[in-house]
């Protein structure tokens, strides 16, 4: 499937904005099943200074130092993306997720680094022992950890409702686990925090998922989002994709953009400003389908 994804985002200043610089994680990323072809983006006002860089997460963070006077400020990144299908996965076929520390002392030390690193909470995915309560059910001893990952990951998907009007940026995980409800953004978050209290290594992605319209209704301009997911390891399969959102395994419907241990580490853009008081922002997300045989629709939650 080849995907074309426009991500247009405008802020809108009270008063002007002197100067401002900003990081931008907008870029997706060239990954085994996923081929960039093209990749562009625009800034208005056009920056002083523009670097491209690598993160130390493997992502593409863009560094704009904007310089003219402003009070409105548009993005828009434009994206053409390959994907390929995914191998299948065996969940059963794989290490009990209360052995993982052996075959983790076990891999190259610089690979041990790599996923070690998302076994640790972060400021946005801190455990409670409500949180460890909640994860412990799917993780039976010495059943494989992708098995009890998926059937954590069901669990979320019936008990969880997605509404995108009972959380916002702030929002504590507490109050996400309290009510069961929330975004993909806060989905994902409780899972890391669930999964890392049990000391599995498991990491924050962010990107697209190509979504469909209801039967005999039109796709509306910019009505796709922005969405994230989890990815968790296993030493038969490294890194796989799970949706706490959907219910389901990730395969070629879904765009990886960044990847770290939480929002922090890969919001799409970030910043400081010298001015500008209160501000409105808007997003518009467009993923079109522009070859490939079409496949079954997910749930659209």
């Amino acid at each position: 499937m080849i995907f074309d994804i426009q991500h247009k985002t405008h802020y809108r200043y009270r008063s002007i904005v002197v100067q401002s610089l900003h990081l931008v994680h907008v870029t997706p990323r060239t990954l085994p099943g996923q081929i960039v072809r093209h990749h562009s983006l625009t800034v208005e006002p056009a920056p002083a200074s523009r670097q491209d860089g690598i993160d130390a997460f493997g992502n593409v963070g863009i560094i704009l130092d904007i310089e003219s006077q402003h009070k409105e400020l548009v993005l828009t990144a434009r994206s053409t993306v390959e994907k390929l299908s995914a191998p299948p996965v065996n969940l059963l076929a794989t290490t009990p997720w209360d052995r993982l520390d052996d075959k983790l002392l076990d891999a190259h030390r610089e690979r041990d680094v790599n996923v070690l690193m998302f076994r640790c909470a972060s400021r946005l995915t801190f455990p409670t022992l409500e949180i460890a309560d909640y994860a412990a059910p799917s993780f039976t001893p010495g059943r494989p950890v992708l098995d009890a990952a998926m059937d954590f990951v069901m669990r979320m998907y019936n008990d969880f409702t997605f509404d995108p009007h009972a959380t916002d940026v702030s929002t504590p995980l507490s109050q996400v686990f309290r009510t069961k409800r929330g975004v993909c953004q806060d989905f994902a978050h409780a899972a890391l925090a669930c999964l890392r209290s049990l000391r599995i290594p498991a990491r924050y992605v962010s990107g697209y998922l190509h979504t469909r319209p209801p039967p005999g209704r039109p796709k509306l301009q910019g009505a796709d989002a922005s969405h994230a997911w989890i990815s968790v390891w296993s030493p038969e399969y490294g890194w796989v994709d799970l949706d706490p959102t959907n219910g389901i395994v990730v395969r070629d419907e879904h765009v990886t953009v960044a990847y770290g241990r939480d929002y922090d580490d890969v919001s799409p853009i970030s910043g400081v400003l010298r001015g500008g008081g209160e501000h409105s922002v808007s997003v518009g997300v467009d993923v079109n389908m522009i070859a490939g045989a079409p496949a079954d629709a997910l749930s659209g939650r």
